[in-house]
């Protein structure tokens, strides 16, 4: 079992004018994720759900003023990137990254042993790869173009839950994951993000505007974040009165307090 704990979270955005004074981003988030459950945090634009996600990951650009983060007991905060990866974090961004030059297969299998603290016997490897590019129905021949270089947004979001599925990590964060998705491949994106969560027990966060990837990946605990803050936590009926009725309710309420 394996759990992300989150407790009081405060984070600010450093402006890329060096003088301007930082923005408070996040401000006091408290969610814990274990082993087998799916959490969906979901809000409007701007509500600071990415940046949660990038604060787990440990994107410099933002600064964590208050608060900690553990897995399993073990301060996140105090890991450089790729020991939070090699810990057991994942993060699938919004907008995967192209790596011109470093082909998928070299990327894949430097992570593998990075995480795995060996390399992957190649045998085994290579039935692995092929096995997983058919579940995701990838092209083979993708793996031997460079990292996200020339694909859709389709592609890039297929190869990043290939990545998931390759990994093995203990939490993974998805960080609007759907978004530019057409319908079939939300389907089997969706459908890789379940398989990871079956068969490694993975906990999932996944950050959503839109309830319709929840017909795929069902959360047992939905979360409104507003103005850099959880505002409401509840279980599936959550979400359904969010796309019955939008966030107007917890938004009026958050401009109030």
């Amino acid at each position: 079992m394996a759990t992300l704990e989150i407790r009081d979270l405060h984070v600010n955005v450093t402006p890329k004018d060096s003088d301007a004074e930082p923005i408070v981003i996040l401000k006091g988030v408290d969610l814990t994720v274990e082993s087998g459950q799916t959490h969906a945090i979901m809000g409007p634009n701007g509500s600071g759900k990415s940046t949660l996600s990038y604060a787990i990951a440990g994107h410099p650009k933002y600064q964590v003023t208050q608060g900690t983060i553990t897995l399993d007991g073990e301060d996140v905060l105090a890991m450089t990137v790729d020991e939070r990866a090699r810990a057991g974090l994942f993060l699938a961004m919004q907008y995967p990254v192209e790596v011109p030059g470093v082909s998928m297969s070299n990327f894949l299998r430097t992570a593998a042993t990075a995480v795995r603290g060996e390399a992957p016997k190649l045998r085994h490897w290579v039935k692995e790869v092929k096995e997983s590019l058919s579940e995701l129905e990838i092209d083979p021949s993708f793996v031997e173009r460079s990292v996200n270089e020339g694909f859709s947004g389709g592609e890039k979001k297929r190869h990043e839950i290939l990545q998931l599925g390759m990994l093995k990590p203990k939490i993974a964060i998805l960080d609007e994951t759907d978004s530019g998705l057409d319908v079939d491949a939300l389907r089997v994106v969706s459908q890789g993000v379940n398989n990871y969560r079956e068969r490694e027990n993975g906990g999932v966060l996944l950050i959503t505007h839109y309830t319709r990837i929840l017909r795929y990946i069902k959360p047992e605990f939905v979360h409104v974040f507003v103005n850099g803050r959880v505002v409401e936590s509840g279980g599936p009926e959550l979400a359904d009165e969010l796309e019955e009725n939008g966030y107007v309710k917890f938004t009026s309420a958050a401009a109030g307090a």
